[in-house]
């Protein structure tokens, strides 16, 4: 658990360049978007690295950014399990440091064999996300959940269609 925790810091830090470092904490405004962001699914280091699970989550996704806090998103990947999943989900991320948006992602995942036999679950993942011009990257830091869910840092690279 620590070790996990250290490696989320890490991944945080890495997050937040130096010159964001010195910028403070702030809430974002909540104004009105219209963004499309799409991307190839995700790219996981898990923190139980003896279960030789898939790290190349490969897929397809969505987000249409309507708000500045604010963004649905919806895809398909092939898991760590190696299963397909599906996901749907609204990204909430309320603060900042430097460009960096700091929220969760809430929704909902399925394809994953020992949770609820494969069908669909509930899910909140603490999620950064960075975003310049026409490309961007959301890291979400996924918590484990017993023999069920294995739990890694996760990157998804990202492209804005309009």
């Amino acid at each position: 658990m620590i070790k996990s925790l250290r490696v989320a810091g890490l991944a945080l830090l890495a997050c937040v360049s130096g010159a964001a470092m010195a910028d403070t904490f702030e809430t974002i405004d909540s104004a009105p978007l219209n963004e499309v962001w799409l991307n190839g699914g995700f790219h996981t280091w898990h923190f139980q690295r003896d279960k030789n699970l898939n790290g190349a989550n490969g897929g397809i996704g969505g987000e249409w950014r309507f708000s500045t806090v604010a963004s649905a998103t919806a895809g398909r990947f092939y898991n760590s399990d190696r299963a397909y999943s599906n996901y749907l989900g609204v990204y909430y991320q309320p603060w900042k440091v430097g460009p960096v948006r700091i929220g969760a992602v809430l929704g909902a995942f399925d394809g994953y064999p020992k949770m609820r036999n494969g069908g669909w679950f509930p899910a909140a993942i603490p999620t950064l996300s960075y975003e310049y011009k026409r490309v961007g990257v959301n890291l979400g830091i996924i918590p484990s959940y017993k023999d069920r869910l294995y739990g890694g840092i996760s990157v998804q690279l990202k492209v804005k269609a309009f």
